[in-house]
């Protein structure tokens, strides 16, 4: 009686381990690529996921980085992505939680088109394709959900920027009698 309990090293790091996978358990539900994923199934794939932390304006990926094969998927906070014409930086989109970054390496290998900055603190999920290509002989469906996730998402943005074209397109030239 009166005395105060001293948490124990060990508890402490199991409270922060459940946060890390609460955060990347929730991050996961909200994105496109767990949609067709049981609960089990996502645990699953939320294991091969790492935390990472970047303060405002730091890159995250580099436009021509030929080293991430990652997939990022964006846990709080949001990111600029910005292309480089000439000497200038252009930005062409903001992602908000959930949205994914880094599709075309982690799926083909390709240098990097775009480089993407921490908008304030930001927390990222990231997967190595590496990691992923572990599940394809245990999990194979599994992969198969993953990838049709990722491939909606890629037909997500690909309407928006057609969409985006018209509309840029019907103010050029003055169509549809908008403008």
């Amino acid at each position: 009686i009166g005395q105060e309990i001293q948490a124990v090293p060990w508890q402490n790091e199991c409270v922060i381990k459940e946060k890390v996978m609460s955060l990347i358990i929730d991050t996961l539900k909200s994105s496109t690529i767990t949609a067709e994923l049981s609960d089990a199934e996502v645990e699953i794939l939320a294991s091969l996921f790492e935390v990472r932390d970047y303060q405002a304006g730091a890159a995250i990926v580099k436009q021509g980085d030929e080293h991430p094969d990652n997939l990022y998927i964006l846990a709080h906070g949001d990111i600029e992505v910005k292309i480089r014409s000439g000497t200038e930086e252009s930005t062409i989109y903001i992602l908000k939680a959930g949205d994914l970054a880094g599709i075309i390496n982690f799926v083909g290998g390709a240098q990097s088109s775009a480089t993407l900055y921490a908008v304030g603190n930001t927390k990222v999920l990231s997967l190595g394709r590496a990691r992923f290509e572990t599940l394809i002989n245990s999990h194979p469906m599994m992969v198969y959900k993953v990838m049709r996730g990722v491939v909606r998402n890629v037909h997500g943005i690909v309407r928006r920027v057609n969409s985006e074209t018209a509309e840029l397109s019907n103010y050029i030239y003055r169509a549809r009698g908008r403008y």
